[in-house]
């Protein structure tokens, strides 16, 4: 059956949408499951959603996988949510290729197992020519680390005299930035599971984005719920410091000049 048409018009569509996949575990737990099966049908709601995005015509889709504090859970539950990972890659790929969608990702990727590690990068690699939608996944991630590392590189950069410290601004700043350099500007925010805190992602690039929150588990979370956040973007006034008279004068279109025929005199 196909899906029914998106309540929301194409130019109202945020571009780039990131989402905090929360409440896996307490999924589980409130239906006598251990944690995994949490996390197994964590990953299905992840293949529901990346494909509800594309046809929607989301340009970019973040999704916060496994953050830099995450290494600290139990080594069994670490384990099992790297062999997720690792068979998604693996059960993805033909749609992901043949669907038009390019992988890329954010965080310590280093970090990762090589199982996990070689099939993400050869994924990526594999997928870059691709242009109808960009999925990130952020993996070994956290917003703090990532400012400083960008700090780092900026401080490097003005050791090596290319950047002249007083020049620096955040525009200067966010070349630094990993997202920068293979993301649009985030839109809109969606934690899932009833949490209102962002978890250190994405910190940098939250500054204008639109926030939603809903009670959903990540587990149940879909296409309807995708939904019901972008009708609530939509329904947002992006100001970005200016007053609303200020945005209406903007969106108004400017009044047509009257025709004129022969001479411009």
């Amino acid at each position: 059956m196909a899906d029914e048409p998106l309540p929301v018009p194409a130019d109202r569509l945020p571009r780039h949408v990131g989402i905090i996949m929360d409440g896996n575990g307490r999924w589980a737990r409130s239906r006598g499951l251990p944690r995994g099966e949490g996390h197994e049908r964590g990953a299905d709601a992840v293949r529901t959603v990346v494909r509800a995005a594309r046809k929607m015509g989301i340009s970019a889709l973040t999704l916060f996988a496994f953050s830099s504090q995450n290494w600290d859970r139990p080594p069994e539950e670490v384990f099992h949510l790297m062999e997720l990972l690792r068979r998604y890659l693996h059960e993805e790929r033909e749609e992901i290729l043949e669907n038009g969608i390019r992988l890329v990702s954010v965080g310590q990727i280093d970090r990762l197992p090589a199982h996990v590690r070689e099939p993400l990068e050869e994924l990526k690699a594999a997928s870059a020519s691709n242009r109808d939608m960009i999925l990130c996944l952020a993996l070994s991630y956290g917003g703090r680390e990532t400012i400083t590392a960008a700090a780092r590189d900026l401080a490097r950069a003005a050791l090596r005299g290319e950047v002249d410290p007083d020049t620096v601004t955040p525009e200067v700043f966010e070349r630094f930035m990993e997202s920068s350099r293979l993301l649009p500007p985030l839109d809109l925010l969606v934690r899932t599971s009833g949490e209102h805190r962002v978890s250190n992602f994405f910190l940098w690039e939250l500054a204008y984005a639109e926030l939603h929150f809903t009670e959903t588990m990540w587990p149940d979370f879909g296409r309807d719920d995708l939904v019901e956040a972008l009708v609530d973007y939509a329904r947002r006034e992006r100001r970005f410091g200016k007053t609303s008279e200020q945005v209406a004068a903007v969106a108004e279109p400017a009044p047509a000049e009257p025709a004129h025929g022969g001479s411009a005199r």
